[in-house]
């Protein structure tokens, strides 16, 4: 068999849409096992390019099931992390972390806004809104921008949620963001998987330059004259508008990438038909929201839409109801203010479980993906926790961490590593920043990187 690559005109000669499409070794000329082991995130790495999610869910856990006894690679699942059984050789159990910049303020807003900021965050009724600086995804999409249609992804299950927590004197929209653009910016979420589906293979831009320009001069005019609007506008009513200006910038986005010259050092290839078939319904059942939300993540990093994901399983301070599991007769909020009671604890923990089921089978479907001489969950690295420890305490040291993914070859799985103080969130935040190309000295409070290869 000829060894020479296969060039995207002949897999797409005769097609009238251009599609994303997941990296192939026989399209990348030059590629070999030997690029799979460097931080490829960076631009004209050679090899499949490393994915990057992170993946909240609100409320904290109960520790003394959460956390294993053991430190290093001999350590024993814990009852909550049982489910990863045949994924511990791809998962890093992470103890002993913390958010400094937390330890102030309410029992949850100013936890979640930072989460992945690892700064202070303002306390406010909703006029000067601050996490305290930009969140690890946008920073990374910021980086990565222009090498994908997508710079980042964010996935939620439910709304934003405006107004005042009088009960703490925060507002409620720091509950439901955790991707920042800026300290004073969130980045709306979407809820719809039929949207993100729309928005990730929908659009057919086309590479025709005057119709091109045409959808330019429309969004031009889009957004010059929602400019003059927003100055009328209340707080919340701004912050709604914000949200749909963000889709409109994504549109720039993809209009700009499909029809610049391709610059890519690799090309993916999947049947336009598979992609057809993906496309979800609107859920009304929560098990299959989140389940389809991960499954549009894998379908992302597959066909190289994004190469960052950010997803809320829940809002903070979410009333879901969690009667659908076995055991288990209350909301998860309620539930986490357990005061200790025997009961409670035990539904509690089941809801912790479930939690990481559902992880599970997302870093399943990403190794069952494969991709060049591996598969997704080699090329990624995907951060699954909470923003704080028990939630009865509200306590946002020790927190409840996951890092799975090879990393491209830069990631020393298999292992519970545990510290004594309070080492900083922002130390993994660095890490895996610098795992992506970025030439960093810190990141929010990180005072090292944290030791993950």
């Amino acid at each position: 068999m000829s060894s020479s690559p296969i060039s995207r005109r002949r897999f797409l000669r005769g097609a009238q849409v251009s599609l994303a499409l997941p990296w192939l070794a026989t399209l990348t000329p030059g590629f070999t096992a030997g690029a799979m082991a460097r931080p490829s995130g960076a631009t004209g790495a050679a090899g499949p390019p490393l994915r990057n999610a992170f993946i909240y869910f609100p409320n904290g856990v109960w520790e003394q099931d959460w956390k294993p006894q053991e430190v290093g690679a001999d350590y024993r699942l814990s009852p909550s992390l049982e489910p990863l059984g045949d994924l511990r050789s791809q998962v890093l159990v992470l103890s002993g972390l913390d958010k400094q910049h937390s330890h102030g303020g309410d029992g949850h807003y100013a936890k979640t806004a930072n989460f992945l900021t690892g700064m202070p965050v303002a306390k406010t009724t909703g006029k000067d809104i601050s996490s305290g600086g930009i969140s690890v995804d946008q920073l990374l999409a910021q980086h990565l921008a222009g090498q994908t249609p997508l710079p980042s992804l964010e996935l939620g299950t439910e709304p934003v949620i405006s107004g005042v927590d009088s009960n703490v004197g925060y507002t409620r929209l720091y509950g439901s963001h955790i991707s920042w653009q800026s300290p004073t910016r969130p980045v709306a979420k979407e809820i719809n998987p039929r949207m993100v589906y729309e928005r990730l293979f929908g659009q057919r831009i086309t590479r025709d330059t005057q119709r091109a320009d045409s959808y330019r001069n429309l969004l031009d005019f889009v957004l010059e004259d929602a400019a003059k609007v927003r100055q009328k506008l209340g707080r919340d009513d701004q912050f709604k508008l914000d949200e749909y200006l963000d889709s409109v910038r994504a549109v720039e986005k993809q209009i700009e990438f499909a029809t610049r010259p391709q610059q890519r050092p690799w090309e993916p290839e999947i049947e336009p038909e598979f992609l057809a078939d993906q496309r979800p319904g609107i859920p009304t059942d929560f098990r299959d929201h989140i389940n389809i939300m991960l499954d549009l993540m894998v379908l992302a990093f597959q066909t190289d839409s994004t190469r960052v994901c950010s997803l809320m399983f829940a809002n903070d301070v979410s009333g879901r109801n969690f009667s659908f599991l076995d055991g288990v007769n209350n909301s998860h909020h309620e539930l986490s203010h357990h005061e200790h009671n025997t009961d409670k604890i035990r539904q509690y923990q089941l809801i912790n479980r479930w939690h990481v089921e559902v992880f599970a089978r997302f870093l399943r479907r990403l190794q069952a993906t494969p991709e060049g001489e591996g598969n997704l969950l080699d090329h990624s690295l995907i951060m699954f926790g909470s923003s704080m420890s028990d939630g009865n305490r509200h306590d946002p040291d020790n927190l409840p961490i996951l890092l799975a993914g090879g990393g491209n070859g830069t990631v020393q799985s298999g292992r519970h590593l545990a510290w004594d103080g309070q080492a900083p969130l922002c130390n993994l935040y660095l890490a895996m920043l610098r795992r992506n190309g970025l030439d960093l000295e810190r990141f929010g409070d990180s005072d090292e990187e944290l030791p993950i290869g």
